[in-house]
């Protein structure tokens, strides 16, 4: 099995950041360091990530936790902030989080420890769905809704094309729904903002086919076999 894959089947990693692992000489084998991704690892072979021994495929676990606001989506944080590890602390598996979301932003992220899963998620290529509900303020007009969904300009890129709707708004405020293909950072929000109207609340509801639903914040449930294997072939 090639090393990449071996640590991330162990969980350590996903196959990409196992990749820069080993670039940068964090990889030893047999005690020497190991720089070479192509590497077929053996049934005798040791292998060891920045010291810790890599002890072979864990049993996979894959959650969906309700980020609650003010909650860093790292395994730690060098300003001792509550990240979401604490959220599945009692999970007998050493999860990572699959992807981001910012500090003020709530809701749907996936746990896991499958490094080939995590991969897959948040690859560019793959174009996995996100869906959020944005209170956004002031009114959004239908024709900005128009312009969302065709593509704005964020700062130099455009963004695809994308489902806006508009679930009710007031005088000072729009709650709206909408689902984007890419992930750049703070999308949703500097999306919102070219056209005049600055995300006020921002939640996850939903990644491809897996929605938050009544999941309480803070919470987390166990993904179904469907959702898994949407994930995994997606």
């Amino acid at each position: 099995m090639r090393i990449n894959k071996y640590i991330a089947q162990a969980g350590i990693a996903s196959r990409r950041k196992a990749d820069e692992l080993i670039a940068n000489g964090n990889v030893k084998v047999n005690g020497a360091v190991m720089k070479e991704p192509g590497y077929d690892v053996g049934e005798g072979d040791e292998v060891r990530v920045n010291g810790r021994l890599v002890t072979g495929a864990q049993k996979p676990v894959y959650v969906l936790v309700n980020k609650p606001l003010g909650m860093v989506t790292t395994a730690a944080d060098d300003r001792d902030r509550a990240t979401v590890m604490e959220l599945v602390a009692d999970i007998d598996a050493r999860l990572y989080p699959v992807g981001r979301l910012d500090y003020n932003t709530t809701g749907a992220l996936i746990m896991t420890n499958d490094g080939d899963l995590t991969y897959r998620v948040t690859h560019p290529k793959h174009e996995l769905t996100k869906t959020y509900r944005a209170l956004v303020k002031g009114v959004l007009s239908d024709e900005k809704a128009r312009r969302l969904a065709r593509g704005v300009d964020i700062g130099g890129y455009v963004t695809r094309r994308a489902q806006v709707r508009i679930i009710k708004g007031t005088q000072s405020s729009t709650l709206v729904e909408i689902t984007i293909h890419e992930g750049k950072n703070r999308q949703v929000r500097k999306m919102f903002a070219s056209v005049g109207n600055p995300v006020q609340e921002l939640e996850r509801v939903a990644i491809g086919p897996v929605r938050l639903g009544h999941l309480r914040p803070g919470h987390y449930r166990k993904l179904t076999r469907e959702e898994i294997e949407f994930l995994k072939n997606c």
